[in-house]
């Protein structure tokens, strides 16, 4: 069992590189981090931090009370929460003799101690050890790998130690710790993210202060502007620049000696490394069972003698310490660089996202012989040595776990996810395999494209039609009818997959279908049975089993990856299938026990038990799809298969071509929901949930927009409380209530087999009611649903920021992509909105296209077809010079399904590069659009070849088909903007079934509830709970993981916590740059909110540097034009107003005003906000009857959206008065200035009158000192002056002169943006009091902020400045800075 620890994957975040890591990671509630930087998970700052957070906490949290958040500290701290663990101390002896201690929990596995020993830096180099255990009593438990330390002692009692004893290698286990040893030498592993870099720079800056504190904190200015107008040009930001490696050793390499012969093999040698070290040495090193040391071989002859005396050691690291000291010193940095990282920096994330973008210019490839020997040796997956994984099995004995208790639950939830994570891994490489044609197939008589395959326990399909022949390299020369493929799929090998069967034999009765509507379908049917196997895994019925399943697509091809089906490759088993049919209904099997278990999970499914007829007018009772296939394996389990019909069709598109056009499954939960609740209120004849339809959909909103949006106090509530109400309102429906909406969903069922060509059984009345549930869920979608969501688009109440996120408002709402076409025509008045839904039919077009050209051209022509495609799509590539008949050209070339009727012969199942190179771009786009037209039922207007010509529409485009391009700037208004070497690298795009933990999902939506009623110790307590199950089953690098910091983060923002919200940031940070990618929208968002903590304690230029990353991410995924760019726009410009840069700030708003008039409209909320902003920041100027301007139209604009009696009218108004209020304070003030100017003007008159001497001698000097002190003036320098009467004047005069001086300078070349005219005229008039009036403004601002907290508090107004996307302004820490200020 040694050494299998490090093939673990399911990494948690108690992992960490030390035992006070561990501890912290699972109390997230301790704040370990140091106020000014997000080093989260330092147990040493632990003091720092809570001798700075009680400064935060005097003043009144946002939402909840002083005695709330100090409340939920005691109870966090006294008691342990569900799902929490309590850690006990264990010493631990390791291997060299050195003493360390691990807090453990009395249910951690063996495997995770060894995972934990694995991490410590003490110990991550030892990989072959035995572990002993001693408890208090003295006895001694020797552990096995799959133990928990509570079968074995009991460690909660104390006493009890660890000790790490020296195992015997073996073939695999000294392999694996050679892997061990290079990849500790190597920083590829650490993946650091931008915000740590930026918050170790500004530690640095902050002690180079501190020892020279009379230099002036300069904050640069951010070139945000700049590159939101040239986004192309920003490309190369996006990368971060790979972290430089410290060379540890020359090399180190399996030696020409290995294997090792017969008679040293007898005692004990396995393998041989040569080794350069940095001094030039050459070794051979020997590893045998017990240990390494340097034989005495030179030149070609082994001489299996140790040459050095004293030199054996345990492990390979610890020899070539002993015999290099540069080894030693680089190692040291390198173990000291990794202890420095965050510890989630170090952890493997499962599927890591495919980046669009590559470093250029390309680095230079260095030989590197390790790195040749790994690939030369690559296994697609499958283990070298030792037996192959069981796929199956592990998956299913991990169903059968008990899941009675907490305890239990997340052990089995832990064990399916690591399993699940482990076979996408593996289906992965072996896909690759399968289309590199590296894996021989096991029907190889048959055509290739019905060619399947098995590796490493995998069985790999096409997910093709019959008219993808092409597929074959070797294909024969004769026509293959549609039937033969038919009766050789019908083997039962492929009964359990999507690939073949079925299909066929409906292909073969839907002759009139089009070729490339037939393949659309076959995609579409290994979705969804892809969708169906993940509801039945949810569903999780006792006795029902799948198989575990993935999708890859790769090159063109898409792949189904499914586990072995047990006993199906070993003989005929076709008197195995016990439900379902296998020959589209003409044979129905059925089985009483079988059909139990499926009617149960039909039940949670809402799939209603119904009669069908066979081809011999026998009638059957199925609770299932008819094609669907019940298996009982070899290992007497029933599986149930091919699900490609769990929900029912979709009755707005019943033509032959959609046949597989089904409804989702979260519209059946909502409209179940929406029925359910319609009943109980005709029952009840009460006037609860009025609007009873809609508000699934609305309940169903975007967790990720609204997540953020709630994120930022009472201004960013203003616009998300009334859903949130709503939600709560819900939530506090009685129990009985409660339990009849609940009895009355699960009532609510549909037949999965209507408007299909099955023969229905029961009354025709029967069947016509069935049709009617169908078209009635139907027209909720088209009639309800849609709309809604259209809405919801137009409010911001959705926001979707690129396609991705876009396709998942979509599916969170019940809504099929096939719909976008809809929803694009309805948000044509939006250009954000419609530009988003245009560029994303596009890109989906354009991506089945590509895909063809990829499945059709040679290996070897990859590179140049793709940057041909991309030239015409994003260029303009013009007819080539070769063109001699345009019309058999186009008939030739055409890449839909004129190109799909396939020839007879090899020559033309493959287009040569020199025939594809000849389309251009007018013929590409008329692909394009006709595939738009019959997938989307969309007419692509003309301008959208113009509207494509965008960098979030290249990195849509990259991302779908799996490309890299160079991150360099492209011109999209050139002919050709892409060349070959452009096209760096094709991966393959994955989906997958792996399971979510429901529980850690529940948690954190009752946590979500809490937050929105303002009880924060409530909501802490979910979050961390759902937090702590979460990484004990998923580890810290999973989506789930990120969504729980990022809650987190807003519960300690809102208790005034800054340093704790900044911790739990981030984490969310670097999770979302590891899960989703460097520029998903999230990342971006959390970048924001990030910078956001950070100017609440003040470290304003921090904040900026990270607000400019968030505004580089959002320009990349969703372009300069998205009101979610001008509501960050809107919080820079607060940063800068609070560092009094007055015109930066104002050159932010007024892009972000003309950002929302023109995608929203000059009467949108969003356009309000921006008012009100402006009128925030001429208020700190002074003008405040430009303030009152601004405030008069964001008070007409909410009268219109709201009402009158809406709150939040009602506070616009308050500040109008205020605005009012201080004018005339300001015109008073004013006219009494100049009051008591006259009078001091009249007293020192007659002073002069009575002296004509000291009127003479005022003359004189006035007249040597007036061309001096005029310049001095224009110039804006302080003149020093006597104590005359002029004085106020006179630095008047100056500054009046200075800022018109620098009028000019307001206004940046690149940025367009003009000062308002009566900005400048004010600045003119009113600067001789713009001193007094500013700081009297900014008390009473302070004053009314106060008051409207108070308010807000009390859940009777809230602020309106809410800016979308990001977050709200900052005017809720105003009196937390002014406080840390005093």
């Amino acid at each position: 069992m040694a050494g299998k620890s490090n093939k673990s994957k399911a990494k948690r975040a108690a992992q960490s590189s030390s035992p006070n890591s561990t501890v912290s990671a699972l109390q997230p509630d301790v704040p370990a981090a140091p106020a000014p930087a997000p080093a989260p998970d330092n147990g040493a700052a632990n003091e720092a931090v809570e001798a700075a957070v009680p400064e935060t906490n005097e003043v009144p949290p946002p939402v909840p009370k002083e005695d709330e958040s100090e409340s939920q500290v005691a109870s966090n701290d006294d008691q342990p929460k569900q799902g929490e663990l309590r850690l006990y101390p264990v010493s631990v002896k390791t291997q060299s003799g050195a003493k360390m201690e691990l807090q453990l929990n009395p249910g951690d596995s063996v495997m995770d101690i060894r995972q934990f020993l694995l991490d410590a830096p003490e110990t991550c180099y030892f990989t072959c050890y035995d572990l002993l255990l001693r408890s208090k009593d003295g006895e001694t438990h020797h552990l096995e790998d799959y133990n928990e330390i509570s079968e074995v002692a009991d460690i909660t009692i104390g006493g009890c130690s660890l000790e790490m004893i020296p195992a015997l290698y073996d073939d695999r286990s000294i392999r694996a710790h050679v892997h061990r040893a290079r990849d500790l030498l190597s920083l590829s592993t650490l993946h650091s993210s931008l915000s740590t870099t930026l918050a170790l720079k500004y530690d640095a800056a902050a002690e180079n202060k501190a020892q020279n504190p009379g230099d002036k904190p300069n904050v640069p200015e951010l070139d945000c502007l700049g590159f939101m107008e040239d986004v192309p040009a920003s490309l190369n930001k996006l990368i971060n620049s790979p972290s430089e490696e410290i060379k540890c050793v020359e090399s180190i390499v399996f030696s020409s000696f290995n294997p090792p012969p017969s008679h040293r093999r007898l005692v004990g040698d396995l393998i041989y490394l040569d080794v350069v070290t940095l001094e030039g040495n050459k070794y051979c090193i020997t590893g045998t069972t017990k240990a390494f040391y340097v034989n005495s071989s030179s030149g070609n002859i082994l001489d299996p003698k140790p040459s050095k005396s004293g030199f054996e050691t345990a492990t390979l690291i610890g020899l070539l310490q002993k015999l290099s000291s540069k080894f030693k010193k680089a190692f040291r940095e390198v173990m000291e660089k990794k202890a420095s990282a965050h510890p989630f920096e170090n952890v493997q994330s499962l599927l890591p996202p495919h980046s669009w973008l590559r470093q250029f210019p390309v680095p230079d490839h260095k030989r590197d012989a390790a790195r040749a020997e790994e690939a030369l040796t690559i296994s697609y997956g499958s283990e070298l040595i030792g037996m192959q994984r069981d796929w199956n099995e592990e998956l299913q004995s991990c169903r059968e776990f008990p899941h009675s208790t907490p305890q239990e639950r997340i052990l089995r939830d832990r064990a399916l996810y690591k399993v699940s994570s482990d076979f996408v891994d593996a289906a992965l490489n072996g896909a690759i395999g399968v289309i590199s044609r590296c894996i021989p197939p096991i029907n190889p008589t048959d055509p290739e494209c019905l060619h399947m395959y098995v590796h490493n326990n995998i069985f790999f399909s096409f997910a093709v039609d019959a008219d993808i022949e092409q597929l074959s390299k070797k294909r024969p020369s004769n026509d293959l009818s549609v039937t033969e493929k038919v009766s050789s799929s019908e083997k039962v090998p492929c009964k359990d997959k999507t690939c073949d069967g079925e299909h066929n034999a409906e292909l073969n009765s839907c002759n009139e279908v089009p070729l490339i509507e037939s393949e659309q379908a076959t995609y579409a049917s290994a979705n969804n049975d892809l969708k169906g196997t993940k509801l039945y895994q949810e569903a999780d019925v006792s006795g029902l089993y799948n198989l575990a399943m993935a999708i890859i697509d790769y090159r063109g091809h898409r792949i189904v990856a499914q586990s072995v089906l047990p006993g199906i490759l070993q003989g005929d088993k076709s008197d195995a299938l016990l439900y379902g049919s296998v020959d589209n209904g003409k044979k129905i099997c059925w089985n009483e026990d079988f059909h139990a278990k499926v009617l149960e999970a039909a039940k949670l499914l809402h799939i209603k038990e119904h009669a069908v007829i066979d081809a011999s007018e026998n009638v059957f009772k199925l609770a299932a799809p008819v094609e669907c296939k019940g298996i009982v394996g070899s290992d007497n389990r029933h599986y149930l298969l091919d699900l490609m019909r769990v929900t029912p069709r979709d009755a707005n598109y019943t033509g032959p071509e959609s046949r597989f056009c089904v409804l989702r499954p979260e519209l059946i939960t909502s409209f179940c929901q929406a029925e359910a609740l319609e009943k109980s209120k005709c029952n009840t004849k009460t006037d609860e949930g009025t609007d009873i339809v809609s508000e699934p959909s609305v309940a169903s909103a975007d967790t990720s927009k609204t997540g953020d949006e709630s994120i930022h106090g009472e201004e960013n509530g203003a616009l998300t409380s009334e859903p949130q109400k709503t939600v709560t309102e819900k939530q506090n429906t009685t129990a009985d209530s409660a339990a009849e909406i609940s009895k009355l969903c699960e009532e609510i069922s549909f037949n999965p087999n209507v408007f299909t060509d099955f023969k229905l059984g029961g009354t025709q009345e029967e069947i016509s009611s069935d049709e009617e549930n169908v078209k009635k869920v139907s027209s909720y979608l088209v009639d309800v649903v849609l709309p809604k969501f259209i809405e919801d688009l137009c409010t911001l109440e959705v926001s979707p920021m690129d396609g991705e996120t876009l396709t998942e408002a979509l599916h969170s709402h019940g809504v099929n992509v096939r719909y976008i076409g809809r929803i694009a025509n309805g948000v044509k008045h939006l250009p954000h909105l419609w530009d988003l839904c245009l560029n994303e039919i596009t890109v989906r077009s354009a991506k089945h296209i590509l895909k063809n050209i990829l499945r059709d051209i040679e290996d070897h022509d990859i590179g140049a077809a793709v940057s041909h495609f991309l030239n015409c799509f994003f260029g303009n590539v013009a007819a080539g010079k070769a063109s001699t008949n345009t019309k058999n050209q186009k008939k030739d070339q055409s890449i839909t399904k004129k190109s799909q009727g396939r020839g007879k012969g090899k020559a033309s199942a493959k287009k040569t590069l020199s025939s594809y190179m000849m389309v251009d771009s007018n013929m590409q786009w008329s692909e394009i659009q006709e595939f738009a037209k019959a997938k989307y039922e969309f007419e692509m207007p003309e301008l959208s070849r113009t509207t494509a010509k965008k960098v979030h529409v290249l990195r849509n485009l990259c991302q779908k088909v799996g490309i890299s391009v160079a991150a360099r700037k492209y011109d999209f208004d050139a002919t050709s903007p892409f060349d070959a070497t452009d096209v760096l690298d094709l991966r393959p795009v994955v989906k997958h079934s792996v399971p979510v933990c429901s529980e850690a999902k529940n948690l954190i939506e009752m946590g979500k509830l809490q937050l929105a009623e303002g009880m924060l110790s409530e909501s802490y307590t979910f979050f961390s709970e759902a937090f702590s199950i979460l990484q004990q089953v998923t580890g810290p690098m999973h989506r789930e993981v990120s969504n729980c910091c990022r809650y987190l983060a807003m519960v300690l923002y809102h208790a005034g916590d800054m340093a704790g919200a900044i911790m739990q940031q981030h984490k969310e940070l670097i999770i979302n740059e590891r899960c989703l990618g460097l520029d998903h929208p999230d990342t971006a968002h959390s970048y924001g909110n990030m910078a956001l903590f950070y100017h609440g304690l003040n470290q304003t230029e921090l904040a900026l540097q990270n607000m400019g990353r968030a505004l580089l991410l959002l320009g990349l995924s969703s372009g300069p034009d998205h009101p979610d760019v001008a509501a960050t726009f809107i919080n820079v410009a607060m940063m800068y107003q609070d560092m009094g840069k007055m015109d930066t700030a104002l050159r932010y708003l007024q892009d972000a005003l003309k950002k929302n008039e023109r995608l929203l409209g000059p009467e949108h909320i969003q356009t309000a906000v921006c008012y009100h902003a402006l009128a925030i920041a001429c208020n700190s100027m002074g003008l405040f009857k430009l303030s009152h301007q601004h405030e008069k139209k964001t008070y007409d604009i909410l009268v219109k959206q709201l009402g009158e009696d809406d709150s939040r009218t009602k506070d616009s108004q308050n500040w109008i008065k205020t605005f009012e209020m201080r004018e005339v304070q300001k015109t008073a003030q004013k006219q009494k200035g100049l009051a008591a100017t006259a009078a001091n003007t009249q007293k020192a008159i007659d002073l002069l009158k009575a002296r004509p001497d000291l009127m003479q001698a005022f003359q004189n000097a006035a007249a040597a000192e007036r061309s001096n002190a005029l310049n001095t003036a224009v110039l804006g320098e302080a003149q020093p002056r006597g104590r005359g009467f002029d004085e106020r004047a006179a630095r008047a005069a100056a500054e009046v002169r200075k800022k018109a001086a620098a009028k000019g300078l307001l206004v940046r070349p690149h940025s367009g943006v003009q000062v308002p005219p009566q900005i400048s005229q004010l600045i003119n008039a009113n600067a001789g009091t713009a001193d007094s009036s500013k700081k009297s403004g900014e008390n009473g601002e302070a004053k009314v902020e106060e008051k409207k907290k108070e308010s807000s508090e009390n859940g009777k107004t809230t602020n309106v400045a809410a800016p979308a996307g990001l977050g709200a302004g900052l005017t809720s820490l105003d009196r937390k800075k002014q406080k840390a200020k005093k």
